[in-house]
């Protein structure tokens, strides 16, 4: 889903080295950063906590002959939640998993002009994902619906971890598009070094001019193509 040099997680944040967007639109990116890093740490603590519930049940059932009948829909529901809300933590930092075969054959325009177009039909997926699940939620709260095992939770709690997550992930996408387009591609997150085989991609990346010192823009060739 996103477009990041490689498939691994972004660096460890680094908040010196961030490039600050000016105005409203910085503003609206430096506070979503915020709920993403206290997502992260709830959603941390959900996957502790299903395998801790996952633990628990396997003692009980072998161990004392107890059987559970709660602990499986339960773990998929801390699961369901953590994964997501991160959603839009994992995308803020091109975290997803990214095929980039053709970035070293494309020009850097048509490169950037590649990963903006990604990145719109990426929000009209998920857009259309989130409208899907708010509507899921709706039906299941109006109708009262349960699952069918013999615990019961109501459905809409899974439908609103998922409707709530990808609403998150609809705005940080709407977000980095605008930061694409008003301010380039290292605003975007395009140019953020990443672990792995595509670190030697931007071994030499330097900040953005205008927004941090000037330095070479990681999407252009080597031999030229200067705008």
């Amino acid at each position: 889903m996103s477009h990041a040099f490689d498939a691994a997680t972004a660096a460890p944040d680094n908040p010196a080295a961030e490039p600050r967007v000016p105005g409203l639109l910085g503003g609206v990116d430096r506070a979503l950063q915020l709920v993403n890093r206290i997502i992260l740490l709830a959603g941390g603590a959900a996957l502790v906590c299903a395998c801790l519930v996952l633990s628990y049940s396997v003692v009980v059932r072998y161990l004392f002959r107890e059987p559970t009948d709660w602990q499986d829909e339960m773990a998929v529901f801390l699961i369901v939640g953590a994964t997501f809300f991160s959603a839009a933590a994992v995308q803020a930092k091109r975290g997803h998993v990214a095929i980039e075969a053709l970035t070293g054959l494309l020009s850097p325009t048509v490169n950037r002009i590649r990963l903006l177009c990604a990145d719109v039909i990426s929000l009209a997926f998920v857009a259309f994902f989130t409208w899907k699940s708010w509507s899921l939620f709706h039906e299941a709260f109006v109708d009262g619906q349960t699952s069918q095992s013999s615990w019961g939770p109501p459905l809409w709690i899974p439908y609103m971890l998922m409707a709530a997550g990808m609403t998150l992930l609809s705005v940080q996408f709407v977000l980095q598009i605008a930061e694409a387009v008003l301010y380039g591609p290292r605003a975007a997150g395009w140019a953020k070094p990443k672990i792995g085989v595509g670190a030697d991609v931007n071994a030499d990346m330097n900040h953005r001019p205008g927004l941090t010192p000037s330095g070479p823009d990681p999407l252009r060739s080597t031999t030229g193509d200067q705008r």
